[in-house]
């Protein structure tokens, strides 16, 4: 259930100010649909400090009220109407993403189950959902991915400050400059709390955490301090060494737990100019810079939140603060529009726009550089970001035989330090380990046309239009088949294969393309925006 309110005020204390307050409240509602498992509900857990707690597997979020107060102002400093001082601050709450509290229902350990019913007739169709539903057993899976909520857990709110300036400038401009500041409260944050501490770390330049098992009996590896061993009871399955509640027959292989922070923050800045249509002639342009940093960036399971889509050096249980997926880096852009009666029948329009900005889906994980493989050893593989080597000797390659090819460590070192010079984020990084969504695409240039050519006629005392309309996008790309396409990594992935050698350091290969080490970062894009494309359209209009 969902209820929410709004009330507002508007007050004018001068003739040239306004300003304009509200409130909100929301409060969603949830009934008691988790079924509760009491073996998990006894487990102990390991939280974001290391410290031992437990968790109600069928809590959900209490009904709290959100209350999100606002107030913003339109003011003409020298009431003249030649300037226009705008903004605000407040709260602001979004519906809440359901998804996540339904990743907890559907992963207790006991509401699921499933019959394989392949290649019979047992079961045939039946329109009544409950017709094939077995009663429910009260029992526990023996083996389960255990999803939670904290139980202060509250839903995300944004606190957002803006202000922006018009002003009327000579020769009919306006002017605009707009600043916008966000940060949020209670963003969401993911933890494995069945993920003990780091057995130790790695040797070397490179000296992340480690989580590595040790063989009963055997003598610590070089950077190990605690021995784990890889299982320890008959019947146990997955790596021991990376789970704190294992035992056989309430297996949990995985204790994802949504909480709170409030770190993330972003801001925007804008300024353009515009001229209005005068003589047939209308003008805009403008420039604009925007950043986002976040902890994670949640998606719709627990477990990509925690571990693909949140890419990390040290703890993944407290990733740092990094470039978000929604930074918006440079842009700038252009547009005219030109309009003449040419014919006594009807106007004709041309229309240009173009955009400079780094290309769309500029970030992801492919934007940050990480290992191919577990680096860490704490069960995800897509998500360790590399060091990046001051020089050679900083590098420790393994010999590579791929596509039917061997490469010494020295090719691949060879290799891999041209590949860094080529890249402008990896040289200017050197000595330090990749940030998450560190690498900007390059910058793409586009520019859109548009020919409008309008068509009046009368038939029975009425007024018939037409217009005769042809949209070309990536209007460059029409010019030059290399204009207007934009850029991307080859493979963001370009270490392979982490391990450790014998002296406890991390030690990788070379990612290989098309049989060759890769030395250069980038490759030109093939979609849809990269290419023009032409649409010929008549409208017609009849009163």
């Amino acid at each position: 259930m969902y209820a929410g309110g709004y009330v507002q005020d508007e007050w004018r204390p001068r003739g040239n100010l306004t300003i304009t307050t509200g409130l909100r409240f929301d409060v969603p509602k949830f009934g008691n649909t988790a079924f509760d498992n009491p073996l998990a509900d006894s487990l102990t857990f390991r939280d974001q400090d290391g410290s031992g707690v437990k968790y109600n597997s069928g809590g959900l979020p209490q009904a709290t009220p959100y209350w999100s107060p606002r107030i913003g102002l339109n003011w003409d400093p020298f009431s003249d109407g030649k300037t226009q001082v705008r903004g605000g601050t407040g709260l602001f709450t979004g519906k809440p993403p359901y998804v996540w509290i339904s990743n907890q229902i559907g992963n207790t350990g006991v509401l699921t189950g499933f019959l394989d019913v392949r290649n019979t007739t047992a079961f045939g169709f039946n329109p009544n959902p409950d017709r094939y539903k077995p009663a429910p057993t009260g029992g526990v899976a023996s083996s389960y991915e255990l999803d939670v909520t904290d139980s202060g857990f509250r839903f995300p709110q944004t606190w957002r400050t803006s202000i922006g300036v018009d002003r009327r400038l000579p020769w009919g401009m306006t002017g605009t400059i707009d600043y916008a500041y966000n940060r949020d409260l209670n963003d969401p944050v993911y933890l494995n709390a069945n993920l003990p501490a780091p057995e130790g770390a790695y040797l070397g330049v490179d000296n992340r955490p480690r989580w590595a098992f040790t063989a009963p009996g055997a003598a610590l590896a070089p950077g190990i301090t605690v021995a784990l061993p890889s299982c320890a009871a008959l019947g146990q399955a997955g790596g021991c060494f990376q789970r704190l509640n294992n035992a056989v027959g309430n297996q949990v292989t995985a204790a994802y737990v949504i909480k709170n922070s409030s770190q993330n923050r972003s801001w925007n800045f804008a300024a353009s100019v515009s001229k209005p249509m005068s003589h047939g002639l209308s003008l805009s342009g403008g420039y604009g810079y925007g950043d986002s940093r976040s902890l994670v960036e949640p998606s719709s399971t627990a477990g990509s939140s925690w571990g693909n889509s949140n890419p990390i050096v040290f703890d993944p249980n407290n990733p740092p603060l990094a470039r978000s997926v929604n930074a918006q880096g440079n842009r700038v852009f252009l547009a005219g529009t030109y309009t003449r009666s040419y014919f006594g029948w009807g106007a004709t329009t041309i229309s240009m726009f173009y955009s400079a900005s780094p290309s769309i889906n500029n970030f992801s994980t492919g934007n940050s550089y990480v290992f191919s493989g577990d680096a860490n050893g704490d069960q995800n593989t897509t998500n360790d970001l590399i060091y990046i080597p001051r020089d050679a000797s900083e590098m420790n390659f393994r010999t590579l035989t791929a596509s039917g090819k061997t490469f010494t460590p020295a090719d691949q070192a060879a290799a891999f330090e041209q590949y860094i010079q080529n890249d402008p984020y990896l040289s200017s990084h050197r000595g330090q380990y990749a940030e998450r969504n560190g690498f900007f695409n390059p910058l793409v240039g586009r520019v859109d046309l548009s020919l409008m050519q309008d068509v009046f006629h009368t038939a029975g005392g009425a007024r018939h239009s037409g217009q005769i309309r042809l949209d070309i996008t990536n209007f460059g790309n029409l010019l030059n088949h290399n204009w207007g396409v934009s850029q991307r990594l080859v493979n963001n992935q370009i270490l392979t294969s982490p391990n450790v050698d014998a002296q406890g350091r991390l030690s990788y290969t070379m990612q290989v393309a098309n049989g060759n080490l890769l030395t250069s970062p980038l490759q030109t894009n093939a979609g849809i925006a990269d290419v023009y494309v032409m649409m010929l359209s008549f409208r017609y209009g009849f009163n």
